[in-house]
C-alpha cells in the first residue's frame, strides 16, 4: 500500500503538483493498522484461498509488497508456515511496526523487512513463490510496467495475488437524519476524483483500463482466478470498529473538504463532534460493510 516514489514532476511533463494528493504514510500508521486488523477475517479467508492455489509446503519465500505495518505479512507467515515472508515498503516506521508485530507473534525468525522504493528497487526484492500486492500497484504510475517487473520476480509456477478493487466501505444509512441524504455516496464520488488526481500526479503516470486480468496477462502471466471477500460488521459496532469509523471520516473531512459543499462539510462536523448525539461517537446505526477483490496469476 505504501510504495510511493518521490519524483520531479517537471521531468515527467506533469501538471504542477497537487499537494492535496500527498500521503503521509507515517501519520497514516494507526489508521492503516486498525483497518487491517478489523479486516483480519477477510484476509485470513483470502490467504486460505491462496493456499488452495499453491502447495503450502512448496512455498519457501513470500513477498508482501506495500506491506504497511505488517498485519497481512504476519497472516501470510501463518498461512505458509515453511516460508520466509518479506515485508516490503518504502516507509521505515511502517516496517519497524511490522517487525514489532512479527516479534510479538513469535515470527521473527521467518518475517523480515526490506525498505524499497518501487518500481526502481524491484530488482532488490529477490525471487519468490508468492507475491502479495495489496492496494500497492495503484500507487505506481505505470501499473502495467510495475506488474511486468513484479512478474519477473516470480519463480516458475509462482503466483501473484493482486488486491485491487472491490466495493467502497459503507458505514451509515442513506438518510442519517442530519444534512442531505446520500452523504456517503457524495463522499465516494469526491474520493474517486481525488484518486484520479493522485494517479495523474505519479511519476510516469499512464491512463490504464483497470482490467487486472488483462494487465496480468500482458505482464506474461496466466490468470488463475479472481475472488471477492466480504467484510460485514453490522450495527452496533464494537468500540474498536467505531473508533476506526471515526478515524476514517476524520481523514475524509481533512482530505475532501475542499470538494464538498458547505452543507456536507457541516454534516461531517456534526458527525465528528463527540458531544453531538447524532455524531459517530453515539449513533447506534453505524456499521462496516465492504469487499476486497483479489486477482491471481501464475508464471
Amino acid at each position: 500500500m505504501t510504495a510511493h516514489p518521490t519524483h520531479d514532476h517537471a521531468a515527467h511533463g506533469h501538471a504542477p503538483h497537487d499537494h492535496t494528493t500527498d500521503i503521509d504514510w507515517t501519520a497514516m500508521l494507526p489508521l492503516l493498522e486498525r483497518g487491517a486488523e478489523l479486516r483480519t477475517p477477510l484476509f485470513r479467508e483470502a490467504a486460505a484461498w491462496l493456499g488452495d492455489l499453491l502447495p503450502v509446503g512448496a512455498v519457501r519465500r513470500v513477498l508482501d509488497v506495500g506491506s504497511g505495518p505488517g498485519v497481512l505479512t504476519c497472516l501470510l507467515a501463518e498461512a505458509f508456515p515453511y516460508a520466509e515472508v518479506v515485508a516490503v515498503d518504502a516507509t521505515a516506521p511502517l516496517l519497524e511496526r511490522a517487525r514489532e508485530r512479527a516479534a510479538a507473534r513469535g515470527l521473527t525468525g521467518r518475517v523480515t523487512t526490506l525498505r524499497a522504493e518501487l518500481p526502481g528497487d524491484t530488482d532488490r526484492l529477490g525471487e519468490a513463490d508468492l507475491i502479495w500486492a495489496g492496494e500497492a500497484v495503484h500507487h505506481l504510475g505505470d501499473q502495467g510496467a510495475a506488474l511486468a517487473s513484479l512478474a519477473g520476480r516470480l519463480r516458475p509456477g509462482g503466483l501473484i495475488a493482486l488486491a485491487e478493487g472491490g466495493l467502497p466501505a459503507r458505514h451509515l444509512p442513506r438518510d442519517i437524519g442530519i444534512g442531505r441524504p446520500g452523504l456517503e455516496a457524495r463522499l465516494e464520488a469526491a474520493a474517486a476524483d481525488w484518486f484520479t488526481r493522485m494517479r495523474a500526479d505519479l511519476p510516469d503516470a499512464r491512463e490504464e483500463t483497470e482490467d487486472w486480468r488483462a494487465l496480468l496477462t500482458a505482464a506474461g502471466l496466466t490468470p488463475s482466478g479472481t475472488r471477492t471477500f466480504l467484510q460485514d460488521l453490522p450495527a452496533p459496532l464494537p468500540a474498536t470498529a467505531r473508533d476506526q469509523v471515526v478515524a476514517h471520516f476524520t481523514r475524509q473531512r481533512t482530505v475532501l473538504a475542499d470538494h464538498l459543499d458547505a452543507t456536507d462539510r457541516a454534516t461531517l462536523d456534526r458527525l465528528l463532534d463527540p458531544s453531538d448525539p447524532a455524531g459517530l461517537h453515539h449513533r447506534p446505526d453505524i456499521h462496516l460493510l465492504t469487499a476486497r477483490t483479489v486477482h491471481t496469476a501464475r508464471r
